[in-house]
């Protein structure tokens, strides 16, 4: 047993919405999580809980987001749907681009309930487009078609098996994770990205050749949480492979959990924070229905 209390690490709820035409759980909405992930937060100790959105048709009781901000010591934000451009100002560019606009009022909630109350967040590809929008920046809707010089970001056949090269930024946190590494090979199974940075984040790490940020952090200040996010899966990186082995991130985030637990940070809401989901906070559930994809 360990000395300490295991970490109790939550993630993020992923969504599939009723669908009638469905032969398991017909018509029933249905959240869960990617095992691998979980499995990876494991691999370090800590215990894992889905945190559940506690708003739809089936809501009863009085739980809250804000009751598991309290009661775990992290977050992390998983992989998934596209951010809908809407919550940055624009226009989806074509039908297929208009992502799960339930999802992100769910995790627009969730990453304010955790970082009012300093508990550390890590975001995992769309985890780290939905942070990055929750705190004023914007994205590419399509890399490859609005990014000029860009490289193919996502393969759809290849998927987890589809790679490029990572610049570590010199003197930035990550780079001390990984020092004498300049650049590192990691997985890419995306095709939106950053295009606007959120105000007090910086860069990490950029694609190369075309510079796309696949890392980000939340610039440290007094009374800032830990906010961190890879645009990579760290948690399909494979033993013995020519990929960057990401146990020091993972280290690096539960450390942090750690030192929140030791030393909570006060409550408030983070400079930068987008409110977009006061109506998920106060029990409303949006009516719009993503389209399947």
């Amino acid at each position: 047993m360990p000395a300490t209390p295991r970490l109790k690490i939550g993630l993020s709820a992923c969504f599939q919405h009723a669908d009638a035409a469905r032969p398991l759980f017909t018509g029933k909405t249905l959240q869960y999580v990617e095992q691998s992930i979980a499995h990876w937060l494991m691999s370090a100790g800590a215990m894992v809980v889905m945190v559940p959105c506690p708003t739809g048709e089936t809501a009863r009781g009085d739980v809250t987001l804000d009751h598991y901000a309290e009661w775990l010591d992290g977050i992390v934000m998983h992989g998934g749907a596209d951010v809908w451009p809407g919550n940055y100002g624009e226009e989806p560019l074509r039908e297929e681009w208009v992502g799960d606009r339930v999802r992100d009022l769910y995790d627009l909630a969730v990453v304010k309930a955790f970082a009012q109350v300093g508990k550390p967040i890590f975001g995992v590809c769309r985890g780290l487009q939905l942070i990055n929008v929750a705190f004023g920046g914007a994205l590419y809707q399509d890399i490859e078609t609005q990014h000029p010089g860009a490289q193919q970001h996502r393969n759809a056949t290849t998927y987890d098996q589809h790679f490029h090269d990572i610049q570590i930024v010199p003197d930035s946190h990550l780079a001390k994770l990984y020092p004498s590494m300049p650049r590192a090979r990691v997985n890419s199974i995306h095709h939106q990205g950053i295009k606007r940075l959120a105000p007090e984040f910086e860069v990490e790490a950029l694609s190369e050749p075309d510079g796309v940020p696949e890392a980000i952090r939340l610039k440290p200040a007094p009374g800032r949480g830990y906010i961190a996010a890879t645009q990579w899966h760290p948690e399909f990186h494979k033993q013995g492979s020519n990929t960057l082995d990401d146990t020091a991130i993972l280290h690096d985030f539960l450390a942090a959990c750690v030192e929140a637990r030791k030393h909570p940070v006060r409550p408030g809401t983070p400079v930068g924070l987008r409110d977009r989901a006061t109506r998920l906070l106060r029990g409303a559930l949006l009516r719009d229905r993503p389209q399947e994809k």
